[in-house]
């Protein structure tokens, strides 16, 4: 027996050696040598900082640090996480035996002598059984059926891990984003204000010479129109604030409320360089890439699994207890019982369910290869988008400045001339309504251009080399 024993054990260490299905390879992906947009490829990048480095404001980083604590869509990808770890913990169980405590107790009663005319029974015995003892049962892993499902697992969690990253990435660009926004809708407020004034005193203006019998009814009611029209952008731009304040809110985990932030023209500044990085850098650095990965390399071990569901799996149980008829000599006498096993079963027809997992197991991965290679793409558009728009808006910006500034002096000018008698009232009104919407426009550009900052860290994996503790608490 002792042979025997041996024999299986060295011969089940001999086939644990087999590992069925592909090993994993990261699929080759053809990276540019630069994203577009960019002169050539920098050795450091914009994402090897942190965000409280990046998003100066003090407001806003409160507001950051804030969210990254209580936000609930922050909360599930944790849970979940902790979710995919004790599934990994699950799998990895199956590499080890299973040990069970067994116990019973069992009452019999027998006929031992028969009357042979009567057939009636002649003597009857009742008698008991104990029974205590410890059972085990270990599936030896020929095949690496277990192996590759703890690799399944494993990736899993891993894949959740980037995932809850790559949610706290795009919580801390939500935030700044709606930030941003709100800021620029105050700035536009007082471009409202402004434009209200400025109305409002060109219609006090044509109601006094109209009453003084030097202009028509015309002027008055022109004026009043574009006095009106200002009001209702004003109240507008008032109520996309409002709901701008309770978006931040919900990131945040706060009930809807007001937000405190910087006055317009004192928010983050885009620091003066971005440096993009080496494009394949973002295999490494995007969480959404990283979390594609994971999902790929748990798509190969499946297929491992579905090509060791083919083989017959062997497994080892044990038992070493107890059993008496006498309860008491459970714990006392030579009541021993030992039993050894090993067991062998194999699929035999399945009626073509196996084959049908194993080509379900090769899709799925397909589909998992081409999401990989799709999430490269995007990764290499969206930075590429960002550092273009950067540029461009950055000119755009200016040749508005230009424009801002000329129609300020057009509006100068035409007020002038239309109290010395020497322009219409349309000149006033025409040149009052082409600069207020151009300071709107660049306002909104301005925006845009700090928005394009806020893309960029996220497109390359901003704070992908920071750990969870510095993500929250925002310092190194």
């Amino acid at each position: 027996m002792k042979l025997s024993l041996t024999a299986i054990l060295v011969f089940s260490t001999i086939l644990c050696g087999c590992l069925l299905g592909p090993n994993y390879k990261r699929p080759t992906i053809s990276a540019p040598p630069a994203f577009r947009g960019q002169p050539t490829a920098e050795q450091s990048s914009f994402a090897d900082q942190g965000w409280w480095s990046v998003y100066s404001d003090p407001f806003l980083s409160a507001l950051i640090k804030e969210a990254l604590k209580n936000n609930y869509d922050l909360k599930t990808a944790i849970a979940r996480a902790k979710e995919a770890e004790a599934y990994r913990g699950v799998a990895r169980s199956a590499y080890f035996p299973t040990v069970n405590a067994e116990s019973g107790v069992q009452r019999d009663h027998g006929v031992y002598k028969m009357d042979p005319e009567l057939t009636l029974p002649t003597s009857t015995q009742t008698s008991n059984l104990f029974l205590g003892g410890l059972s085990t049962a270990w599936e030896v892993d020929l095949w690496g059926r277990i192996r590759r499902s703890n690799e399944a697992a494993n990736a899993e969690y891993l894949a959740t891990e980037e995932g809850r990253r790559g949610l706290m990435l795009a919580l801390i660009t939500e935030v700044a984003q709606a930030y941003l926004e709100l800021v620029e809708l105050d700035g536009r407020v007082a471009v409202a204000h402004d434009s209200r004034d400025a109305f409002e005193s060109t219609h006090t203006l044509f109601s006094k010479r109209y009453g003084a019998g030097i202009v028509s009814r015309l002027q008055v009611t022109r004026a009043e129109a574009a006095l009106a029209a200002a009001e209702g952008t004003l109240n507008d731009i008032e109520l996309q604030i409002a709901e701008k304040e309770n978006q931040i809110c919900v990131l945040i985990g706060r009930n809807p409320g007001a937000v405190q932030r910087t006055a317009p023209g004192k928010e983050m500044n885009p620091p003066p360089t971005v440096p993009a990085g080496i494009p394949s850098q973002l295999l490494e650095r995007r969480p959404d890439i990283r979390e594609a990965e994971q999902s790929l390399r748990s798509a190969s071990a499946r297929i491992g699994i579905a090509n060791a569901n083919f083989f017959p799996r062997f497994g080892l149980t044990a038992l070493l207890g107890r059993v008496s008829p006498e309860l008491s000599s459970l714990s006392g006498g030579a009541a021993d019982i030992w039993a050894l096993a090993a067991s062998f079963s194999g699929p035999v027809f399945t009626g073509g369910r196996l084959t049908s997992e194993y080509r379900a197991a090769v899709d799925i991965f397909d589909q998992a290869k081409y999401q990989y290679s799709q999430s490269a793409l995007r990764a290499f558009r969206e930075v590429s988008d960002a550092l273009v728009a950067s540029q461009k808006l950055s000119v755009v910006e200016e040749q508005q400045k230009r424009e801002v500034v000329a129609l300020t002096d057009s509006v100068s000018i035409a007020r002038r001339r239309y109290l010395g008698g020497l322009a219409s009232y349309y000149e006033v009104l025409e040149a009052q309504q082409l600069l207020y919407p151009a300071e709107i426009s660049l306002s909104e550009t301005s925006r845009d251009r700090r928005l394009a900052i806020v893309q960029l860290y996220r497109a390359l994996g901003g704070g992908w080399n920071f750990d969870n503790t510095q993500w929250t608490n925002g310092r190194q």
